[in-house]
C-alpha cells in the first residue's frame, strides 16, 4: 500500500536520513568512517536487515562507500560522477504514494550570464529562458528548481503551464535526451532558496546541478536544491 502523508516513517528511512543529514551538515566528511552496523542497530533499535537497507541505498546514491570487513565511509562527494537517470520529480512523488504540487515563482526571458552561456553553448548575453519553481510533496516543499533553457531547443518553453506538467517532462518530450552531466554536493541554501523551501539558512541541503543534451546540443542547465532531511535521491551510481 502506498505510504501517505500521515503514515509513520519506515524504520530504514530513519537510519538513512540520520546518516544523510550528518553527511550534509559535515558532521561526517569525505573519508570518515561511519558508525558500524551494530552501533546503528543498537541506536535505532532496529534489525540488522533494516540498517543494511539504509546503507545499501546510500551506496546506490553515491553518498557512502562500503569496504567489506572494515565498514562504511563517506564518499568523496566533490568527485562524484553520476549516471543517475533523469527523472521527473512528479513521477518520483507519485511512486512514493504522495501528491505533487508545483508553484511557479518565475518564468521569463533573460540574458545568459557568463556561466549560463558556457553551460549552454551560447554567447554571453544571448537570449535564454529562465524558470524558478518549487515542487511540493503532500504540501511540503522538497525541491527548489532554478533552470536556464536554450530557446533554440524549446522555443515554446515560456508558454507552458508548469503547474500541470514539469519542465523535465516537457523538455524530454521536445528535446529527447542523449546525454546528461551531473554534480552532486552538500551545501547550505541561499537566501531565496531558504525562503522558498521554508528552511533556515543553516539547514543543510542536497544540491544537484545538471546539464542535459539532445543530439550533442545543450538543452538546459538546472540547479535542484533539496532540504537534506526531506528528500531522497534515487538512482544508480557508477564511478
Amino acid at each position: 500500500m502506498p505510504r501517505t502523508a500521515t503514515s509513520p516513517e519506515p524504520q530504514y528511512l530513519k537510519v538513512k536520513n540520520h546518516l544523510r543529514e550528518g553527511i550534509a551538515s559535515s558532521h561526517w566528511v569525505a573519508g570518515d568512517l561511519l558508525p558500524s552496523e551494530g552501533a546503528l542497530v543498537a541506536q535505532f533499535e532496529v534489525s540488522r536487515m533494516t540498517v543494511n537497507r539504509a546503507l545499501r541505498e546510500l551506496v546506490q546514491e553515491g553518498l557512502i562507500e562500503r569496504v567489506q570487513g572494515v565498514g562504511s565511509f563517506v564518499a568523496q562527494l566533490h568527485r562524484i560522477s553520476s549516471t543517475l537517470n533523469v527523472r521527473d520529480v512528479h513521477e518520483e512523488i507519485v511512486e512514493r504514494g504522495g501528491q505533487h504540487e508545483a508553484r511557479v515563482h518565475a518564468l521569463v526571458k533573460g540574458k545568459a550570464t557568463p556561466q549560463q552561456a558556457a553551460e549552454l553553448g551560447l554567447k554571453r548575453g544571448a537570449p535564454v529562458f529562465l524558470s524558478l519553481i518549487v515542487h511540493l510533496e503532500n504540501g511540503q516543499p522538497i525541491q527548489c528548481e532554478e533552470r536556464a533553457v536554450n530557446p533554440a531547443c524549446a522555443p515554446d518553453y515560456l508558454a507552458q503551464d508548469f503547474t500541470r506538467v514539469t519542465p523535465t517532462h516537457y523538455l524530454l518530450d521536445v528535446a529527447p535526451l542523449s546525454e546528461a552531466r551531473y554534480m552532486i554536493e552538500a551545501a547550505l541554501p541561499g537566501e531565496v532558496e531558504a525562503r522558498l523551501l521554508g528552511i533556515n539558512r543553516r539547514d543543510p541541503c542536497l544540491v544537484v546541478k545538471r546539464i542535459t543534451y539532445s543530439r550533442g546540443v545543450a538543452v538546459t542547465s538546472v540547479k535542484l536544491t533539496h532540504p537534506g532531511v526531506r528528500y531522497q535521491l534515487q538512482g544508480s551510481f557508477s564511478a
